[in-house]
């Protein structure tokens, strides 16, 4: 829009044609900027049939600046700061194009300002996860175009094996990606880490997404990432020194807190599976205190007597 900005300054009454050759762009795409340097920055540009050619119709000082207020730029200096989590991956150099536009079509004054504001806040991640980028990027494509995969999947403690997948979603999911897949061999939509896939190879065919998938609902009822089949009902207890950093966040969608006297507080979860909220119950010592269901408490006390014991550790 520059461009045509510019064009329409020097006069010679430019045509769609014209411009789309010297910007390297379809007339179509020069129809739709010019369309709306008219109707959304109200500029005077008009079409004159005699000469073939759009002109500015009124005088024009200068191209309209981008009006933003100072919580937009701050929230732009974040979005560049998160952008930390993407470093390496297939988004970060058009993410990072398109934030460095956005601050170059700032007016002066407000362009110096950021470099104060970066000083203030940063980002920083305990345990970066580990990438493939060739794997990721094949990735990304695939959930993209929507297509067929064949994968060398290694789980933990197993080899690897090969698995038929349609690649539906690729989300960043407390800092870690996840692609969510229907696998073929198992008949059932799957959970795949992607710093555990050795290979991918397209098949060449595409799939339909089945209109039932939802992220939202598939997650709904589980504590991180992976959800079961089970009905849970977990409570869990904290002590007066914990029970300030349970009430500081939303650890899942339908919890609900009871406070106890002396200061603790009592966590309350409908769960569909046990596996990751046993690991973050471990993650406070003593602090916490299982109270429902009876298979978490069992499985909590059989982990915390293997920290206790190496030698039973090892032996199971």
């Amino acid at each position: 829009m520059l461009r045509i900005h510019q064009a329409l300054q020097a006069g010679g009454f430019p045509n769609a044609s014209k411009l789309a050759r010297e910007v390297e762009v379809s007339t179509k795409t020069i129809h739709r900027d010019i369309e709306f340097m008219r109707d959304r920055l109200n500029l005077p540009i008009e079409f004159a049939p005699s000469n073939n050619g759009y002109f500015y119709n009124g005088e024009v000082s200068a191209f309209p600046t981008m009006q933003i207020t100072e919580g937009e730029i701050v929230a732009l200096v974040v979005a560049e700061k998160a952008l930390q989590q993407y470093r390496g991956t297939s988004f970060e150099k058009p993410l990072l194009s398109a934030i460095k536009k956005m601050e170059q079509a700032l007016p002066d004054t407000i362009s110096l300002n950021l470099a104060d504001i970066e000083q203030t806040i940063s980002f920083r991640t305990r345990a970066e996860p580990i990438l493939n980028l060739a794997v990721f990027d094949a990735l990304a494509k695939a959930v993209a175009q929507r297509q067929q995969l064949e994968l060398h999947y290694r789980k933990p403690g197993h080899p690897a094996e090969k698995r038929l997948v349609d690649a539906y979603h690729l989300a960043n999911i407390n800092g870690e990606w996840y692609l969510f897949a229907y696998d073929h061999a198992r008949h059932d939509l799957r959970t795949f880490v992607p710093a555990r896939i050795q290979s991918v190879k397209p098949t060449g065919k595409t799939f339909e997404r089945t209109q039932n998938f939802s992220l939202e609902k598939r997650l709904r009822d589980s504590f991180g990432v992976y959800s079961g089949a089970g009905e849970f009902e977990v409570v869990v207890r904290f002590n007066a020194r914990a029970a300030d950093y349970i009430r500081e966040k939303k650890w899942h969608s339908s919890q609900t807190l009871r406070e106890l006297k002396g200061g603790g507080t009592e966590l309350k979860m409908k769960l569909s599976s046990l596996a990751e909220v046993q690991r973050w119950v471990l993650s406070w010592g003593g602090d916490a205190m299982v109270l429902k269901p009876k298979e978490l408490v069992e499985s909590v006390r059989a982990a915390a007597r293997k920290i206790l014991d190496p030698a039973a550790a090892h032996s199971n």
